[in-house]
């Protein structure tokens, strides 16, 4: 079992510390995690552990926590520590009992399935939704455009639940993002004037690209779509939140594929406005 941290100006919690910046975590390709299941879902998914402090105390209180504090006693680049440094380098207001450093994971995107590409998307609550869902959708992969909140910061990562170690996520240029989505069918969601999204042919080749909740899509977005895809509604709401319309979205894409053929088109509504 390696010794106990117990300084705050030790190098190994000031690197730690230093992960909170953006700067540090691309130069670094690497991010933070915190809590026994982030932790837990990380390692079961071969991920490595750059480094880790735990305080054991509160580990053996939570639930699977005991299972998880003899993975850590064996692991070489974690270390015990006391409740008081734990606090320094977390991201929450109540420390998790362990916070650790993992690399970005480098997923290549497989297979066939729908792309998604998220546009000056910058709630990082949303953005991690967005992640959770198109990963439970089976996505293939996720990009973010430049302008778009780090995918990687502590806040995306915890409303993430476990995503990023399961899907192809890059934060890419748009000539980057232009090559990945070559030959696919490009929808953009939007408010207005887009055909409704079960009249779409979810079974083809498809990108899919959602804009921010603030402003909606820039013009690079827009130049990249061939064809625009929207939410029809019923009631008297103005508008829906940019994650829950991605789960509409994606989930009936998945029901396509999973069928096999598309589903028959419903009756036209009111379009409903992808907001925050």
């Amino acid at each position: 079992m390696s010794p106990q941290i117990s300084s705050l100006d030790n190098p190994r919690v000031r690197e730690l510390r230093a992960l909170h910046r953006r700067s540090v975590r691309y130069r670094q390709r690497a991010f933070l995690i915190e809590g026994v299941r982030l932790v837990e879902e990380a390692l079961s998914s071969g991920l490595p552990l750059h480094l880790a402090l735990y305080v054991p105390e509160q580990l053996q209180k939570m639930p699977r926590g005991a299972a998880l504090l003899e993975r850590l006693a064996a692991c070489r680049e974690a270390f015990s520590t006391t409740p008081q440094v734990l606090r320094s380098v977390s991201d929450t207001v109540t420390p998790q009992g362990v916070v650790a450093a993992v690399p970005f994971p480098e997923r290549p995107p497989q297979g066939e399935g729908l792309l998604l590409v998220l546009d000056r998307l910058r709630d990082p609550g949303n953005c991690g939704t967005i992640l959770r869902t198109a990963e439970a959708a089976g996505v293939r992969a996720v990009y973010l455009s430049p302008g778009s909140v780090d995918p990687f910061s502590p806040k995306v990562v915890r409303a993430g639940m476990g995503a990023h170690f399961r899907l192809a996520l890059r934060v890419a240029s748009w000539a980057e993002i232009a090559a990945e989505v070559a030959g696919r069918q490009v929808l953009l969601a939007e408010a207005r004037a887009g055909r409704p999204y079960d009249q779409v042919d979810w079974t083809l080749p498809t990108a899919l690209i959602l804009g921010g909740e603030a402003e909606g899509a820039g013009a690079e977005a827009r130049a990249l779509a061939a064809g625009v895809v929207s939410i029809p509604m019923a009631g008297a709401a103005e508008s829906l939140n940019v994650a829950v319309a991605a789960g509409i979205l994606l989930f009936e894409a998945l029901r396509q594929r999973r069928a096999g053929r598309p589903v028959p088109p419903s009756e036209p509504c009111r379009s409903a406005s992808l907001r925050g």
